[in-house]
């Protein structure tokens, strides 16, 4: 144990930092993929890494290929009572060293390796017959077993009773020390609820409160289930959170137990997990390498992702990068000017056309241009959807209707270099304003089978215009000249998990924003958290504002893109008893939001719900002078 100490210290601490800075994907099930490649469920799935050890390597294989960062050993049931069950009791530490093996094979530079813990199978006091000394006593046996075999860290998990799951963890600790990384893991009735009926509070608290490092939910019901915990886990502990859930419940199909939950179904959660400030994201009965990949995906989509940048030696030999001062924000658009003058600004939202005639779209920003509107936003492909190019519109717009535009750029649809070339095109023909943003997953539109790419998100976007504009590629070699683009980025000010989102910000920036607009809000308290927590770094805040069309579109906003909007506001609009009142009510709670907000951020972008120009517009003329 002596030799293996201080390696697992230092990737028990290695884990613990990554998990500052960037989200850690974990595999999916082992029994599963065992079960699906014939061996029968009676078996022992842990004493396969005895007598069938390249079987259970194939599968860690599997999950690296697919993506997984983090393998859980093949010892979910190695502890001395469920192998006791199978006649393996004596085997138990040669199980628990051969799973740790195999794991590490796989894994090699990729991935952590984490020993899997799971509940000893009998009750314990007050409802059994074991005593909780006894039970400690045998999750230390496992747990010291997996230290010496030499584990970066443990996934104590699928814990039905807080007794049980408190002995494991601190069993767990006593055999590791204190240096080692721990992740304990609940699951859950569909209420949220442990099996003896402990509440999420309770169970909260009390893992807040237990020597563990990350906290989380496994298993259960599946992914809904899963989120509604972490939802509420989120408002309880600091601590970071995990999640691996079920690929939902398993149906009987000719005889096999069958997860129906697509991988891509799986994916959509897990972008809502990832929102909610999970930063250990896998998955456990029914997920295999392909969810695995998929979650990959969305996970890439929402981190930044760095680069190696390109240097050139200077004379006293040390690297050198020559960049180009940048642009002033003033000089870059009428919008910079404005903005840097301290000056409202107002932006009324234009969807591109779904065809190649623009005709209304035109008409449409030349109306606001004679209403005193300063820019025309342009979403890149909203909710996934393949529109005319929203470059092309934002061209369309300036050279037809005389009004400058902001187009939204995201990363969905480009690798780094169509980035960098659109980008340059963008500067060229004179749309000088972005919103860097990382976009909307295919699996949300239409065409839910299309790939991304998502090289970077929006953070990693933002670097790389800020890096045009001083004249640098992303790799740091000089382009000749600079682009002059206004980098503005998106904010949440919403979120469910506030903390993640305020990081977020800071990263976008530290890598060049100079001004951001928000996500559309209702509840304006949330905007005055959002700008105390944010007023440090002195960017200008564009507020968004959606004028609500029907009690319906209410419910759309709070129960599928998770915007917080006041119950006052749910009422009226529930009120109105045609779709001309709701349509009216819905104006008049913008034009209220509108008001308020003029003396607390320096512009509006006022949303035009299903191509409803004189809403919006209607709404700007509740700000007055401008």
């Amino acid at each position: 144990m002596t030799v293996t100490e201080p390696v697992t210290a230092n990737r028990a601490a290695e884990f613990l930092n990554k998990l500052q800075s960037k989200i850690i994907v974990a595999d999916g099930a082992m029994g599963t993929m065992l079960y699906a490649k014939g061996i029968f469920i009676n078996r022992c799935f842990d004493e396969l890494n005895l007598s069938s050890p390249l079987l259970v390597k194939e599968i860690h294989q599997e999950y690296v290929r697919a993506g997984a960062e983090l393998l859980e050993t093949n010892t979910f049931g190695s502890n001395r009572l469920r192998l006791a069950s199978f006649g393996f009791a004596e085997k138990l530490r040669a199980i628990n060293e051969a799973g740790v093996r195999l794991a590490r094979e796989a894994a090699g530079e990729r991935a952590f390796v984490a020993g899997a813990i799971g509940p000893l199978g009998t009750q314990i006091e007050p409802l059994g017959p074991m005593s909780f000394a006894e039970a400690r006593t045998v999750f230390r046996e496992q747990a010291e077993a997996l230290v010496e075999a030499g584990v970066d860290l443990l996934v104590i998990e699928t814990f039905y009773e807080l007794n049980e799951l408190r002995e494991a963890i601190y069993a767990a600790r006593e055999a590791a020390g204190p240096n080692m990384a721990i992740i304990a893991q609940v699951t859950v009735n569909d209420d949220g609820t442990l099996r003896d009926g402990t509440s999420t509070e309770t169970f909260t608290r009390s893992l807040n409160d237990w020597p563990v490092d990350v906290v989380g939910v496994n298993c259960s019901a599946g992914p809904r289930v899963v989120l509604e915990t972490i939802e509420k886990m989120t408002l309880l502990t600091g601590k970071p959170l995990s999640a691996m859930p079920n690929a939902g419940l398993p149906a009987t199909v000719e005889g096999r137990n069958i997860y129906l939950c697509s991988p891509e179904y799986m994916a959509q959660y897990a972008r809502r997990f990832l929102q909610t400030g999970v930063r250990v994201i896998g998955g456990c009965c029914g997920t295999t390498p392909e969810h695995i990949r998929q979650i990959c995906g969305d996970v890439r989509s929402l981190q930044p992702v760095q680069y190696r940048t390109a240097t050139v030696l200077g004379g006293d030999g040390k690297p050198e990068v020559k960049r180009l001062n940048p642009i002033p924000v003033a000089e870059k658009s009428k919008l910079g000017a404005k903005l840097a003058a301290g000056k409202f600004v107002c932006f009324v939202e234009i969807l591109p056309p779904r065809g190649p005639d623009s005709s209304k779209e035109i008409a449409g920003a030349r109306l606001c241009k004679e209403r005193g509107i300063d820019c025309i936003n342009v979403p890149d492909g909203p909710r996934a959807s393949a529109r005319l190019s929203a470059q092309v519109t934002c061209q369309l717009i300036q050279q037809q209707a005389g009004i400058e535009s902001v187009l939204h750029f995201c990363c969905r649809d480009r690798n780094i270099l169509s980035i960098q070339s659109e980008l340059l095109g963008a500067h060229t023909v004179g749309v000088r304003n972005l919103i860097c943003i990382t976009g909307d997953p295919p699996r949300m539109g239409t065409y839910p089978d299309a790939t991304a790419v998502f090289d970077v998100d929006s953070i990693g976007l933002t670097n790389i215009v800020n890096n045009l504009n001083q004249g640098l590629d992303i790799g740091g070699n000089p382009i000749g000249s600079q682009t002059a683009l206004l980098i503005g980025v998106g904010a949440n000010p919403g979120a469910l998990n506030l903390d993640e989102e305020l990081r977020r910000f800071a990263w976008k920036v530290e890598a060049g924003a100079e001004y951001v607009v928000t996500q559309p809000v209702f509840d304006l308290d949330l905007v005055e958290q959002f700008l105390k927590k944010t007023s440090q770094y002195g960017l200008p805040i564009v507020a968004g504002i959606w004028p609500l069309t029907s009690f319906r579109n209410a419910e759309f906003m709070v129960n599928e893109l998770r915007v917080p909007v006041p119950r006052e506001y749910m009422d009226r609009m529930q009120r109105a008893d045609s779709a001309e009142k709701a349509r009216a009510e819905g104006i008049s709670i913008a034009q209220e939001m509108a008001e308020r907000l003029r003396s607390m951020v320096q512009g509006a972008q006022l949303s035009a719900p299903f191509g409803r120009y004189d809403m919006a517009i209607q709404v700007a003329d509740a700000l007055g002078e401008r």
